[in-house]
């Protein structure tokens, strides 16, 4: 009978340290603030969501971003630029074109891209 007792105050310290250790583990904080930006994304590639819609959403996520003051993930702006150049508006798409190749150089090909393809479009034929 005492041998079990000891096996079981044992197994509550383990568990003890075990809660407490694992009290003290910190998450990493990610360095971007996604909100709903990748559910946004896929909505309106399914088809779910029109350019709007995923405008509003997408400008509400910059928004919270900023009271956050924490950068947007890499592809928001472009994206959002896309969804402004759907509904014609040429001048916020290239403005949020030009913010993402300014916060990921990394994408300025892919932005000299979209953007050149904008001015061909746009040039008399």
């Amino acid at each position: 009978m005492m041998h079990n007792r000891s096996g079981l105050s044992s197994t509550l310290v383990a568990s003890a340290v075990v809660v407490m250790l694992s009290g003290c583990v910190t998450r990493p904080q990610p360095l971007y603030y996604w909100g709903d930006f990748t559910s946004q994304q896929y909505a309106y590639f399914k088809g779910d969501k029109g350019p709007e819609e995923v405008i509003q959403s997408l400008e509400r996520v910059r928004e919270e971003a900023k009271a956050t003051g924490k950068p947007v993930p890499p592809g928001l702006q472009a994206h959002l630029g896309l969804m402004y150049g759907q509904t014609g508006r040429t001048d916020m798409f290239e403005q949020n074109l030009q913010a993402e190749r300014q916060q990921f150089p990394e994408s300025s090909v892919y932005v000299d891209f979209l953007l050149k393809k904008n001015q061909n479009d746009k040039a008399p034929k």
